[in-house]
């Protein structure tokens, strides 16, 4: 089970989005996460007139490596870790370390 999962609103911890907060679009198998709004590069892109791009500069989201977000927590209007509880009907469980408030409904 995952910490950070697709759909989790996060919270930059270092570089230079540091203190910005999105939601994650995708989880890499690498260990990296991309975040809707946040890192945004330029790439040079050529056009496709098969797929129907356009070329020219365009912006997107570049991943970020999962240890630098954390889980946004809206208790505490702060980033928080993650850990994990069993329930007492057995579901695996996220939840919030400073507080213990469960993440997943």
């Amino acid at each position: 089970m995952e910490r950070i999962r697709k759909g989790d609103r996060v919270i930059v911890t270092t570089g230079r989005d540091k203190g910005r907060q999105g939601t994650v679009i995708g989880v890499l198998g690498d260990g990296r996460v991309v975040v809707e709004n946040v890192n945004m590069v330029k790439k040079h892109q050529k056009p496709n007139p098969q797929a129907g791009l356009q070329g020219g500069i365009v912006q997107k989201e570049a991943p970020l490596h999962v240890s630098n977000v954390m889980l946004f927590n809206p208790a505490t209007k702060k980033g928080d870790r993650i850990g994990f509880r069993t329930l007492d009907d057995g579901r695996k469980v996220r939840v919030f370390r400073s507080n213990g408030e469960v993440v997943d409904a």
